[in-house]
């Protein structure tokens, strides 16, 4: 079991503390959630299937960590993610995307993962059976040892051989120290560089030799152009097209057959069903918009109720299909979230609501939190913004008291326009940073220091003007 998967709750909270501020609660629910399914585990069956996880409904304005909040936990989870808006989906016989798209989709992530994970493992074998191939073309086998060797599958020298009289022959004899010398000196050439300038003719697979597909049509369609593209990639075989390239292009392309070589796709796809059905997780955002905010069953109102009813055989646990093969819902953690100004939790149909027994309200942001956010991340935009000076030779320097300035004003914009949280200060700080970033590239060598000063003169504009709307982001 991979260690990130057995962190302790504190453990979690504090890995999310690196990129989130604040939201206390919020954590504490999505880690103990993580650490249930850790649990879950060690359970003997059958009672371990009996244990069904908790799903999470976060409620809170834009802007103040839910999104992140899950994506982070699935990446120290390392479990497949997939976000998806709620609104994009409709009541069945609606144009719009069917709900168990989501489940089609999550399966596709986890299976990039799985594959990558095992793209990862054999890369070192991968390089070395690409310098093979290229030390075949650089020093082509001996015609004694090159005959030898086609008596057996693909060249290989090992296989015995039967003659007519069913005698047993050796395939090929010893290699020759002398060749076998050699070659490894030109190994060692290869990976010093000094055989980089040298031309290659070999024959590499084509990335695009199938006929792309596009299905346009009603809900429950996009899964047929992916089963169409399936189809036609098989009936268009992948074709080699020979090329002339230098040494480095050529081991490149090379080693990247070699890695799609060796991954078993079985393996692959075993694994990323058993993942996706074990440690999946599905956020689903905006999902007060599909909250009927009246008893009436007329407009609108039917279809977001008839989202609803879609979506809760889903999170209560089915079977979908997939091409891949069936994949059960159970056991996949979902965690909903919306900021729920215009509705309410409890607009939601009840069986849904069954479904989230963890609610957790996340609060809105104010000056301290828009500092820390600031300054304290491992990706914090002040950290961000310097780094991008830097490329350009100008050292940029943020005194305390423009940060605080900046937070300041951050805040004001949102009590006086749309309440959009932390994403205000990529606003901000786009505007105070405008005159700089569009001069970098003139100003390598200097040093650069934003002051409060300097921050109320950037913002002066936008803080006093009533009408900000075409300051939004």
């Amino acid at each position: 079991m991979n260690p990130m998967q057995s962190m302790i709750p504190k453990e979690i909270v504090t890995e999310l503390d690196k990129y989130i501020v604040g939201q206390a609660d919020a954590k504490r629910s999505v880690a103990i959630a993580l650490r249930n399914r850790w649990r879950r585990r060690q359970v003997e069956s059958p009672l371990r299937e009996e244990i069904a996880p908790k799903n999470i409904i976060m409620i809170g304005p834009t802007g103040v960590g839910k999104t992140e909040i899950a994506r982070r936990l699935a990446t120290l989870a390392q479990s497949p993610f997939l976000k998806v808006e709620a609104s994009k989906f409709t009541e069945v016989g609606y144009v719009g995307r069917d709900v168990e798209s989501m489940v089609r989709d999550l399966v596709e992530i986890a299976i990039n993962m799985v594959k990558d994970e095992q793209k990862e493992r054999t890369q070192g074998l991968a390089e070395v059976n690409a310098e093979d191939r290229i030390l075949d073309i650089l020093l082509p086998p001996s015609p004694a040892h090159g005959e030898a060797a086609q008596q057996g599958p693909a060249g290989a020298s090992s296989f015995i051989i039967q003659d007519s009289e069913q005698s047993v022959l050796p395939a090929a004899p010893s290699p020759d120290p002398v060749e076998s010398s050699t070659r490894e000196k030109f190994r060692e050439m290869l990976r010093a560089g000094k055989l980089d300038d040298r031309e290659l003719e070999l024959d590499l697979v084509e990335s695009r030799s199938t006929p792309m597909v596009e299905v346009m049509g009603v809900s429950g369609m996009e899964d047929m152009q992916s089963n169409l593209q399936d189809a036609f990639s098989k009936i268009f075989p992948k074709k080699k097209k020979k090329r002339k390239l230098k040494v480095p292009e050529a081991l490149k392309g090379l080693i990247q057959e070699e890695t799609e070589r060796l991954v078993d796709m079985d393996k692959v796809m075993e694994e990323a069903l058993h993942r996706t059905e074990q440690s999946g997780i599905i956020f689903l955002d905006e999902i007060d918009k599909i909250a009927s905010r009246s008893s009436g069953g007329q407009g609108p109102e039917v279809s977001r109720e008839g989202v609803q009813r879609d979506l809760l055989p889903i999170v209560e646990g089915s079977t979908v299909t997939t091409k891949h093969g069936m994949v059960k819902t159970d056991h996949i953690l979902f965690i909903a979230s919306g900021a729920f100004h215009m509705a309410k939790p409890s607009d939601l149909i009840p069986e849904l609501q069954g479904r989230f027994p963890i609610r957790v309200e996340l609060h809105s942001l104010g000056r301290d939190e828009f500092v820390r956010i600031l300054t304290e991340p491992e990706n914090a935009l002040i950290k961000q913004y310097i780094a991008l000076m830097a490329t350009e030779g100008v050292e940029l320097v943020f005194e305390t008291e423009s940060i605080l300035e900046l937070a300041e004003l951050a805040v004001q914009v949102n009590e006086k326009t749309e309440e959009i949280g932390a994403r205000r200060l990529h606003t901000v700080m786009e505007r105070v940073l405008d005159e700089l970033s569009f001069d970098a590239s003139e100003r390598g060598g200097e040093r650069f220091v934003v002051t409060a000063a300097y921050v109320k003169e950037q913002l002066a504009g936008i803080v006093h003007d009533q009408d900000l709307s075409r300051y939004i982001l």
